[in-house]
């Protein structure tokens, strides 16, 4: 008898949607080469690549809105977004930056809502889902609500006349009054501009200058001399003299040649073309000039008083290697403990391990230049030197790769959120991928922060004697422990990682400074690539400091840091909130629920920045940004 035709393995119920969702996108965009990927990580768009949130296997109905809905907002970008004319117009400074880029996207989701029915629906589950995850739903004070999305909410609203989602009305209720009560008329105008990214983005900048987050004394001349120009091209008297000379010519050669007015028009089209592309290449110094005259060239990681976050006393603040902690003993006593919780945890974490060991690997063999006149002899080639001995091109040489001249900084928080099992499972994490990298030719460095003790240290007791000054910024004494530096070995280091483990190690977590030294530390370093990946639990938290000024101090702190490294900085930054949402403060970021999830969260976003290109930075020293919005 025949053998049954072989039956058709059936496919995982959320791949139609996959499917239907991708041509969704790239319809949307208007571009066939966009590729649309699914993965844990925060949705974004980089390029022709857009990111989207994985669906359940089997998904419900609001899960599919919502994946719909970040499918919509990013296709959207794509189609109704210029990235270059955003970076023109966008200002420098973090908060500032911010409250642009989340007005922009409110206005970018404005458009498809208020043209298609079915696309409002699922940018509005979009938009409650996201809130959904937040801590907006029960704030009561603005030191406790974020102004970007605030107002992105309030401008959602004016535009789309949609009312902001139950899970975030109090954030936008908070701001409502105090907007429209100082830039109410800017707000209206908004409205008329939603399809003109350019005027919209100057209300918006107006509305930044009356809320006193920009200053640009030089921009409205500069506007009025553009919009002069435009009405009256032969006006000399702002232009220089060779700009003169040229118009001249122009218009000599216009007189001459009348029949040819349109190919004329198309030339001058052209070079006006390249002079703004020449304009926005230069935005770093063009900003420099007009933008923020008042605070040039200063960074929240250099001078973070400057942007309002002071320290009271930094005499007691430490950096210290981790067996300066304790004593040889205790290092062997808790790295028998470490040993045996990594056998526990050794099958899950060295299968993912060994999956990232094989794709850096695999690049690896295949990171080889053949054919060249000089090198390595190719073996799979003898036979043509023994045809052909005068043959020249029988030789290899090894291509050097991205991956190989890259470190990564493992941030971890030493928190006293992070005791038990948390801390033994990002211990773990970090040993078993330390190993795993160096076996690739990647450096580690492991690094954890915490205070010197709870509730302040000596800081808050010279405070105290000095008569409890106001507002005296952060009061505690820092921590910042080296479990590894990059180029120790991991035999040499294996001790100090077990001090995670250690009792009355873990304290307060101040994240924003612990991650400006690791992000020091990192340009310090010789690699072309460099990696900061920070493992948290929960938002900073020092009640010393928090005691004493407002509620939201460390995380705005912490918002200013993250901005100027993602922005600004040539290091790449990737988080892992555990049990906390940190998907709102960083960029690039994944939150797990469990502890136990940490290993695989940590492999593949490792395995994704490796597959992808490097960070360039442009001749002015900042990195180019092809995100858009996201």
């Amino acid at each position: 008898m025949p053998n049954p035709p072989p039956t058709k393995r059936k496919e995982a119920p959320a791949e139609p949607l996959k499917r239907v969702v991708g041509l969704t996108v790239r319809a949307v965009a208007g571009d066939d080469k966009v590729h649309v990927d699914f993965s844990p990580g925060k949705p974004g768009v980089e390029g022709h690549h857009v990111q989207l949130p994985e669906p359940a296997r089997v998904p419900s109905k609001r899960e599919i809105a919502v994946v719909r809905g970040w499918a919509d907002s990013l296709a959207l970008t794509l189609a109704c977004h210029d990235a270059k004319l955003h970076r023109k117009l966008a200002p420098q400074s973090g908060d500032a930056r911010a409250v642009f880029e989340a007005v922009e996207r409110a206005r970018v989701e404005a458009i498809g809502a208020n043209r298609m029915d079915g696309m409002a629906g699922n940018l509005a589950a979009k938009c409650e889902d996201y809130f959904a995850h937040g801590r907006f739903a029960n704030v009561s004070s603005r030191e406790d609500a974020p102004l970007d999305e605030a107002l992105a909410l309030i401008v959602r609203e004016k535009l789309t006349g949609l009312p902001p989602p139950a899970t975030a009305k109090a954030l936008a209720d908070v701001w409502k009054p105090v907007l429209e009560k100082r830039c109410g008329k800017t707000l209206k105008q908004l409205a008329a501009k939603s399809d003109d990214q350019e005027a919209f983005g100057r209300l918006v900048r107006d509305l930044l200058r009356t809320l006193e987050m920009a200053e640009q004394p030089n921009e409205g001349e500069q506007e009025e001399s553009e919009e002069e120009q435009e009405q009256q091209p032969e006006g000399g008297e702002q232009e220089t003299e060779g700009e003169e000379e040229t118009n001249e010519g122009q218009e000599s050669s216009g007189e001459e040649q009348e029949s040819e007015g349109e190919s004329g028009d198309t030339a001058e089209a052209a070079d006006a073309g390249e002079m703004q592309d020449i304009e926005i290449e230069a935005e770093g110094e063009a900003e420099s000039d007009t933008a923020e005259p008042w605070r040039p060239n200063q960074s929240v990681l250099d001078t973070p008083e400057s942007f309002g976050y002071k320290v009271f006393s930094n005499s007691n603040d430490e950096v210290v290697e981790a067996e300066k902690l304790s004593t040889p003993e205790e290092l062997d006593r808790l790295r028998t403990f470490l040993d045996k919780e990594l056998r526990v945890l050794a099958s899950t974490v060295s299968r993912l391990a060994n999956r990232l060991q094989r794709r850096l690997l695999a690049k690896q063999n295949r990171a080889w230049d053949f054919d060249l006149e000089e090198g390595a002899l190719d073996a799979a080639r003898l036979t043509r030197i023994i045809i052909d001995p005068m043959h020249a091109l029988s030789f290899m040489r090894e291509r050097d790769t991205d991956f190989r001249d890259t470190v990564v900084t493992l941030l971890i928080d030493n928190s006293g959120s992070m005791r038990g099992r948390p801390i033994m499972v990002a211990a773990c994490c970090a040993d078993i991928l330390a190993r795993t990298l160096e076996r690739c030719g990647v450096k580690v460095e492991i690094l954890g922060f915490t205070t010197k003790a709870w509730k302040g240290g000596e800081a808050r007791e010279k405070w105290l004697a000095a008569g409890k000054p106001p507002n005296p910024g952060r009061l505690n004494d820092l921590r910042h422990i080296i479990y590894k530096t990059a180029d120790a070995p991991w035999r040499r280091a294996k001790r100090s990682l077990a001090l995670m483990m250690r009792e009355g190690l873990l304290k307060e977590n101040i994240d924003g400074e612990a991650l400006a030294w690791a992000h020091q530390r990192l340009l310090g370093r010789p690699e072309q690539r460099r990696i900061l990946m920070m493992i948290s639990d929960g938002a900073p938290v020092d009640d010393s400091t928090l005691s004493v000024n407002t509620g939201s101090y460390l995380e705005h702190h912490l918002r200013q840091v993250i901005h100027e490294i993602e922005t600004r900085s040539p290091v790449e930054l990737i988080a892992i909130g555990i049990g906390h949402d940190v998907t709102r403060y960083y960029r690039r970021a994944v939150t797990i629920t469990d502890a136990s999830e940490l290993a695989g969260a940590m492999t593949d976003k490792l395995v994704e920045l490796f597959e992808e290109p490097a960070k360039v930075e442009s001749s002015g020293g900042r990195p180019l940004r092809g995100r858009g919005l996201n």
